[in-house]
């Protein structure tokens, strides 16, 4: 079977593996958002197993548990676990990524009752002070393993796992090579459900899996056909393919994105040192490219501020030789609703056109996208 067969194959029922896994001894602990450390996990034997949610379906019994203006993907994942469809968790690890998700915790830890459950407190502002409390938080982290476990995790221990996830991390950035090339040798959509399963495994099979698909892709002769339009999507949480699918049938090839559930989590590597924990702190404070976190510095004026939040983009757009940007924002999505304007202001300035899209995390909004999106797509191509 090819990588591409496999990763079809895995994406469509992502959670046999982990049970499998389950079934095998090995502990399965769920986890949200890319601000999770899993290289803790994986120094402990842990299988880390990225939550997602089903835009395919209603929350019905999470509406009963949440306000309905509050996160639909977060709802949605909520809606899954009271449907037991997460049941073979050993236990959940949830950081501060936002309110929504800081409410989720106690929600969860009480109705679903895990056999383990950790809240990470991440700071919100880059500082000093604020790298000192986080060390602190993975440390406390750490030790909250290593009960669970019996044992203590050695540097050697967080070492290994580092140097597994950065092999991770460059076959993701290897993989997002080939997106580069005109037409790019592997579909938005294919990569999405990449990611998918690469967030369903253990490090080094997702190690193994990333290898065989990059060789699949680049030996087929069936791959994605030439557009005009070359898009960059950024926004938060994309973890089905449909609303991608869709932009790619309406005319344009998905060339890059900056994603909770694509480059975001692999684009920096921690760095290797005789202080792991540090290591792996100063990464996720420092690199995850998040509306949530402030950065602090006192600049000269609003255009360096924008630089400084919003320039990655800017060189996203150049190296993939990007000609427009989807802003996605999940309803009632504050944090990034509120960053917006901004990121508008400034990709204008670059002259790359923008359509922003508010959406609720469900399919059934696709067909009404779809007449904004080949609107969008005629007027750049």
């Amino acid at each position: 079977m090819t990588g591409l067969a496999k990763v079809e194959q895995i994406y469509q029922n992502r959670s046999t593996r982990a049970k499998e896994l389950r079934n095998e001894g090995k502990k399965i602990i769920g986890y949200f958002c890319c601000l999770t450390p899993v290289e803790i996990f994986t120094a402990a034997d842990l299988v880390p197993y990225r939550i997602t949610g089903n835009a395919r379906e209603a929350t019905s019994k999470a509406d009963a548990y949440m306000e309905v203006i509050a996160c639909p993907y977060v709802r949605s994942c909520l809606e899954l676990a009271l449907q037991g469809e997460y049941d073979f968790l050993d236990g959940f690890v949830l950081p501060h990524a936002c309110d929504n998700i800081v409410k989720l915790y106690d929600i969860w830890k009480h109705n679903i009752k895990p056999g383990y459950a950790h809240f990470i407190n991440v700071p919100h502002s880059i500082s000093r002070p604020s790298h000192e409390f986080f060390l602190a938080e993975i440390n406390t982290f750490k030790r909250s393993v290593e009960r669970l476990i019996g044992r203590e995790l050695t540097t050697e221990n967080l070492n290994e796992a580092i140097r597994l996830h950065n092999e991770n991390r460059a076959l993701v950035r290897e993989l997002y090579e080939l997106r580069k090339k005109d037409p790019p040798v592997i579909s938005g959509s294919e990569v999405t459900k990449t990611i998918v399963c690469v967030l369903s495994l253990p490090v080094k099979e997702s190690n193994e899996l990333l290898k065989e698909v990059i060789e699949d892709a680049i030996a087929r002769k069936d791959g994605p056909q030439k557009k005009p339009a070359r898009l960059l999507i950024y926004g938060s949480e994309i973890d089905s393919t449909d609303f991608i699918e869709m932009i790619e049938e309406s005319g344009a090839n998905i060339v890059m994105d900056e994603l909770s559930i694509g480059s975001r989590p692999f684009w920096h590597d921690v760095e290797t040192s005789n202080e792991p924990l540090r290591s792996i702190a100063n990464r996720y404070l420092e690199k995850i490219t998040c509306p949530r976190f402030y950065r602090g510095q006192d600049y000269a004026t609003h255009e360096d501020d924008l630089e400084a939040r919003f320039g990655h983009l800017r060189d996203f757009a150049r190296d993939f030789n990007v000609n427009g940007v989807i802003l996605h924002v999940i309803r009632y999505c504050d944090t990034y609703a509120f960053d917006l304007p901004d990121v508008k202001e400034f990709l204008s300035k670059e002259g790359l056109p923008v359509l922003d899209i508010e959406d609720e995390y469900v399919v059934v909004n696709i067909p009404k996208l779809k007449l904004r999106v080949q609107a969008f797509l005629e007027m750049i191509s």
